[in-house]
């Protein structure tokens, strides 16, 4: 979910009017064309792991790159290009203090957001068990790759997102206001039928989409931290020191992508507890909460963009993936400009 009340019930001012739209759209460009990217390189990689025979290979190593994770990358970047198609409507409501595209609209973004989100919590919380696997018990790993389990898991998480979202289609409402014709802020999406109702689907949201998948990620990371801790010790060859280092790498990368989704998301998620805590008091704390407010809503928006980033920066893989495709759509470029002038 982005933030779960309209920008104006808590404070927003003229100032995040403008810089809202801005941010918006920077995030918005960079979002698409980095998971696009991203997109073109995985499916390329595993159009090439899939046409190549089992019996080339040859060793652990490229054993390993077998059991890639490609598949919940891609749903990872599904689910963040989904969020992201949900970013117009919310700036154009934090722009305007209004909601102008109706109730069904209103129900579909938020149903949509919801589960965008958990569905990337849940496969980042897949992504960091399959990454304990494929280090800690390789020939399990393999097995699941040739299975196709990994694709299986990929799509099943959807599953519980969805029926985690599908409150947000039922609940969701607009709400009238009597200064419809002089503010027009008299239309507000991302509020509940019932202040017991958001407050009670706000903390089954967080337990579920965002602790439990937390918890897991911890406990499976953890264990790999262990896990290299104790095979440094006793490796001998230098293959094993290969192995190890591309087994690191990868991990560490996976393990950003948890870390960045969890910073951009707290402060989103701290907020949903104060206006909780504000509905239950009346304590008149969201009045002093606007500028922290434009800050959650760009941080959670953010996460949509850290994944592509990450994996320019932390993945060799992917660079050198990334720079096959440009020189392959290079090649192809120059091959159609000398066809043309023949």
């Amino acid at each position: 979910m982005f933030n779960t009340s309209n920008s104006s019930s808590v404070g927003a001012s003229d100032v995040e009017r403008v810089l809202v739209p801005i941010f918006d759209s920077f995030i918005l460009v960079t979002g698409i064309i980095g998971h696009i990217l991203v997109l073109l390189v995985i499916c390329r990689s595993m159009r090439r792991n899939h046409g190549q025979p089992s019996g080339g290979r040859t060793g652990p190593l490229q054993q390993t790159n077998a059991n890639g994770t490609d598949v919940l990358l891609l749903s990872l970047s599904i689910a963040d290009l989904l969020l992201l198609s949900c970013l117009p409507y919310h700036t154009v409501a934090i722009a305007t203090h209004h909601w102008p595209f109706g109730s069904f609209m209103c129900k579909s973004v938020s149903f949509l957001s919801a589960m965008c989100t958990s569905a990337s919590a849940f496969t980042l919380a897949a992504l960091a068990f399959a990454r304990y696997i494929i280090v800690v018990h390789q020939s399990k790993a393999y097995q699941w790759r040739r299975e196709g389990y990994l694709k299986v898991i990929a799509g099943v998480l959807w599953i519980p997102a969805i029926v985690l979202a599908s409150p947000q289609f039922a609940w969701r409402t607009l709400i009238s206001g009597p200064d419809k014709y002089e503010t027009r802020e008299d239309l507000a999406c991302f509020n509940f039928l019932s202040d017991s109702g958001h407050i009670a689907y706000g903390v089954f949201h967080f337990l579920l989409a965002f602790a439990f998948p937390l918890g897991i990620i911890v406990v499976a990371y953890a264990k790999i931290y262990h896990f290299f801790k104790v095979t440094r010790r006793s490796r001998a060859t230098q293959l094993n020191d290969r192995l190890e280092h591309y087994h690191v790498s990868v991990t560490q990368t996976s393990a950003l992508l948890v870390l960045a989704f969890t910073l951009c998301w707290l402060p989103s998620y701290g907020l949903m507890f104060a206006q909780m805590a504000d509905r239950v008091k009346s304590t008149g704390l969201l009045k002093q909460l606007g500028p922290f407010a434009t800050f959650a809503r760009i941080m959670a928006t953010s996460s949509t963009v850290a994944n592509p980033i990450l994996y320019v920066f932390m993945s060799e893989k992917f660079r050198k993936e990334l720079l096959h495709l440009f020189r392959g759509a290079c090649r192809h470029k120059v091959s159609m400009c000398f066809r043309t002038a023949q």
